[in-house]
């Protein structure tokens, strides 16, 4: 970008506010492509909450603003937010499915006067670019360390490790390495696959000759995760005995149907299931699901949209809808609440959310349907990952 367009955005950024009566939210995630039903799920969340909770906080009106970013892509997710902030003046930036995305846009907050509220990118690193961002989804540190444990306690000795290659991936491959290590058991071996890997049949092949028990995988939720699953099945893995552990990226509901029995007994630590039972989520999936207009397409991402847009709403509460993104970010670090996940807050020091972490297995329903069941509770869980985080 040339020296004058910088200076332009940086003027037209501090001096621009939204209209006094109506409160713009940029909201970029991936809205087409492979990764659409994701952006699918970050609508349904926001449009769940509007839905429950209204548009209006006081005098003014909230309205979204979305920006379609089908696959990671850093260069398009910093323009996407400048011209959020410039073009549309939005007073609060959202979303943010991929790491890299929102790693590119964390420099321009603070000159653009606008928080950031991630609703899914889980890498612990984000919090540590700048002050104004929150985060309401999870880590894979968050997600992936409880998930050791279980291995361990299972009587598993040696794991390798399979990741696809960006930074979360890392953060999953280091969070189990290290609690599984604490816990007495052997990373034979970690494989980091490039992002764009669709053939993992030399993969399979490479967990087969380590000698491995089992395997604990991560890849982001969509086409990749499908494709990994089914492999580590068609290739005799399953039937061989090997055990699966993952973060629950690689059983998302939308998926299920997909791999049919092949899920079934995988077991997953995650932040949320869509059979969590409890009222507050049986509200959350009758609005999530009238959204998204089928509850099969449900997913992870609709709750971290859903609780984004009620740490939004108590932002413009408390800054009594004036542009003030640090006064916006202070009001909400402590702040806890009943989520459709369980109870959660936001940490004071990260900015980050704490929550229960669930250990699920893929279960068959009555009703032929394949669903994570909840078997086993981490309660108010952190991000170990933060001391790591560079």
């Amino acid at each position: 970008m040339k020296k004058a367009a910088i200076a332009a955005f940086a003027v037209m950024a501090l001096c621009g506010t939204a209209s006094a009566d109506v409160i713009k939210v940029g909201v970029v995630g991936p809205f087409s492509g492979p990764f659409a039903l994701q952006g699918k799920n970050f609508k349904a969340g926001i449009d769940a909450y509007i839905a429950l909770h209204g548009s209006k906080i006081g005098d003014d009106t909230v309205e979204i603003v979305y920006r379609d970013i089908p696959t990671a892509d850093p260069a398009q997710s910093k323009a996407l937010g400048q011209e959020l902030i410039v073009k549309e003046k939005v007073q609060y930036l959202a979303g943010f499915y991929f790491t890299p995305d929102a790693m590119a846009v964390t420099p321009i907050l603070k000159q653009g006067n606008v928080p950031m509220v991630i609703m899914n990118a889980a890498t612990s690193a984000i919090m540590k670019t700048s002050p104004l961002v929150v985060r309401t989804s999870f880590t894979t540190w968050q997600t992936s360390t409880p998930i050791a444990k279980v291995a361990s306690d299972a009587g598993v000795k040696k794991i390798i490790s399979v990741v696809s290659d960006y930074g979360p991936g890392v953060d999953a491959e280091n969070a189990f390495k290290k609690a599984f290590e604490e816990a007495g058991g052997q990373v034979v071996e970690a494989i980091r696959m490039p992002l764009s890997t669709n053939d993992f049949s030399p993969i399979m092949q490479r967990i087969k000759d380590s000698g491995a028990e089992g395997v604990f995988a991560f890849l982001p939720s969509g086409p990749t995760t499908l494709g990994f699953v089914k492999a580590f099945n068609d290739n005799g893995l399953k039937a061989a005995g090997t055990k699966f552990y993952a973060p629950g990226d690689l059983t998302q509901e939308s998926d299920l149907p997909a791999l049919g029995d092949a899920a079934l007994g995988i077991q997953t630590t995650f932040h949320y299931a869509v059979s969590h039972d409890s009222p507050e989520n049986k509200a959350f999936v009758e609005a999530a699901t009238k959204a998204i207009g089928n509850e099969a397409e449900l997913s992870f991402p609709s709750v971290g949209a859903f609780d984004g847009m009620h740490v939004i709403y108590k932002m413009i509460e408390a800054t009594g809808g004036e542009q003030d993104a640090q006064k916006a970010v202070n009001a909400v670090k402590g702040l806890a609440w009943t989520s459709p996940r369980g109870p959660v807050s936001i940490d004071p020091e990260s900015r980050h959310i704490t929550q229960n972490i669930y250990l699920r297995e893929v279960t068959k329903g009555s009703d032929g349907k394949y669903f994570n069941k909840e078997v086993q509770t981490f309660e108010k869980q952190g991000d170990p990952g933060l001391a790591a985080a560079k």
